[in-house]
């Protein structure tokens, strides 16, 4: 290895940015060498369409990879979330960091909780994800709430509460975490109440599949259940053929430690923990109809084992009539 720099790749948004700062940082602990942030415009971030209209999140990927093969930079950082299920053969996931907390939140008027929004209240949010679950939630507790969709990063989705457009907004917590806006949550959601998209929380470090040291190198920084787990939860969107934008939640956690974890307990320490859950949930967009179920198995030990548990529980998903929920499906 030289000293010379190490060029990552990163969308231009404020979270993006604050991102692949810290995985800079971290970077250049274990490779001693400088890193440079080489900002990458791409098509998701200057279109006003909605998300599902031009592809799903994965828009967001296209460019950063295009640069990689471009020899244009080193690595690049993507949203774990944003990847398509499948991987080209020329580039290499190098690390999964550990996971941020996967809950979605919302930021409310008045500081309010999500079971203390008034009847008729306006919700925003992107995801058709997070529309069919807070949609199916209110149905089955008799709620009276509204989804609307919204764009726009995490100040402009913001401001419609504070300017009174909407009562609330959903977002992700580790975003939020990461740009140091967390004190601007009013509630966290339980996943009970609406499961996270595949990989929510966790980054993805990607370079190419034929340079031997740099994937050593950010091989450091990767933590073996974080990448175990987005690896069901990916395989499980990937079986039930579904993109980045289909209303498909999923999370694979250690059930004995995910309460103490939520709570942010300090010693909540997964080395005696045997068992992984996976969850998975499918429903139409006006929450009338959903498909949810989970499945219980030995903590996968490698990426195929990893693979299966999520392939397991959308066969049953789909044997369930989940197909059927979410419109048009990937191909």
């Amino acid at each position: 290895m030289t000293d010379k720099a190490l060029r990552l790749g990163t969308r231009r948004s404020k979270l993006a940015m604050s991102q692949s700062g810290q995985v800079a940082e971290a970077v250049h602990r274990v490779t001693g060498r400088p890193v440079e942030l080489v900002e990458i415009t791409t098509y998701g971030d200057t279109s006003r369409e909605h998300l599902a209209q031009i592809g799903g999140t994965g828009v967001f990927v296209t460019a950063l990879r295009d640069a990689l093969a471009r020899g244009e930079v080193d690595f690049a950082v993507h949203s774990l979330k944003d990847l398509p299920t499948a991987q080209p053969e020329e580039l290499v996931l190098a690390a999964v960091p550990v996971r941020e907390d996967p809950r979605d939140v919302i930021v409310a008027r008045d500081a309010l909780k999500f079971t203390d929004l008034p009847r008729g209240a306006r919700i925003g949010t992107g995801a058709p994800r997070r529309m069919a679950q807070l949609n199916a939630y209110a149905r089955a507790h008799g709620l009276d709430m509204e989804t609307v969709p919204i764009r726009g990063n995490v100040d402009t989705r913001i401001r419609y509460v504070q300017d009174g457009e909407l009562d609330a907004v959903v977002l992700a917590a580790a975003g939020l975490n990461r740009i140091g806006r967390i004190d601007e949550v009013t509630d966290f959601l339980s996943v009970d109440t609406v499961l996270p998209a595949p990989g929510q929380g966790a980054l993805a470090i990607e370079c190419a599949a034929d340079d031997a040291d740099l994937i050593a190198a950010l091989g450091e920084l990767d933590d073996p259940f974080t990448r175990v787990a987005v690896t069901a939860e990916r395989s499980l969107l990937a079986a039930l053929e579904a993109g980045c934008s289909a209303p498909v939640g999923a999370l694979a956690d250690l059930p004995p430690l995910s309460a103490p974890l939520e709570r942010g307990d300090p010693h909540a320490d997964e080395q005696f923990v045997k068992e992984m859950r996976l969850r998975g949930v499918v429903a139409t967009i006006d929450g009338t109809r959903m498909v949810q179920l989970s499945t219980t198995g030995p903590v996968p030990q490698t990426h195929d084992q990893a693979w299966a548990l999520g392939r397991e529980l959308a066969t049953e998903m789909l044997a369930q009539g989940a197909a059927g929920l979410m419109g048009e499906r990937a191909h």
